[in-house]
């Protein structure tokens, strides 16, 4: 496949190097973290807004201490961001959505039958006052927009869940 074919299908390519197609995009908004330490470490963003030491998990070999871990500063993340791709999805599509609703992101870190550490994820989307055929269709395209979801595609299993009052 030429060079041709690629910008036709993923749209505008900066360069490839490496085999790594890098797509241009328009900036809106740069965060930048750094970790000191690794897992047993420290975490701040270079506006101040977060500052949090790091603790390994006891599953992870760790002594479990007080702080907190990428598997859930990721989850939270990701949470956050999906609950901001389904209100955009039911905000496009004219769909109240009310206050309450939710998405939980429990992350999973294992490792593979190679022993490599993988990641998996399970967002569970509550959302109050919708049926069951409009809650699947919102996160189902929340899934397809959501830009932690496009980041991991293809990479670590994520799991779907529906949660609607009864």
């Amino acid at each position: 496949m030429n060079l041709f074919f690629w910008k036709r299908l993923l749209g505008s390519i900066l360069k490839i190097n490496n085999f790594k197609i890098y797509i241009k995009m328009k900036i809106l908004y740069e965060a930048s973290s750094t970790a000191v330490g690794g897992r047993k470490g420290h975490v701040t963003t270079d506006d101040g807004k977060i500052d949090l030491e790091l603790s390994v998990p006891k599953g992870l070999g760790g002594d479990n201490g007080k702080g907190t871990n990428p598997e859930q500063l990721f989850g939270s993340a990701y949470a956050a961001c999906f609950g901001g791709a389904v209100q955009m999805v039911a905000e496009n599509q004219k769909i109240k959505l009310g206050d309450d609703m939710s998405v939980t992101a429990t992350i999973e870190i294992g490792k593979t039958k190679d022993g490599d550490l993988q990641l998996r994820a399970t967002l569970d989307c509550y959302l109050p006052g919708v049926d069951v055929e409009t809650g699947e269709d919102l996160v189902n395209k929340a899934h397809e927009v959501c830009p932690y979801s496009r980041a991991t595609r293809d990479n670590i299993t994520v799991t779907l869940n529906l949660l609607l009052d009864e």
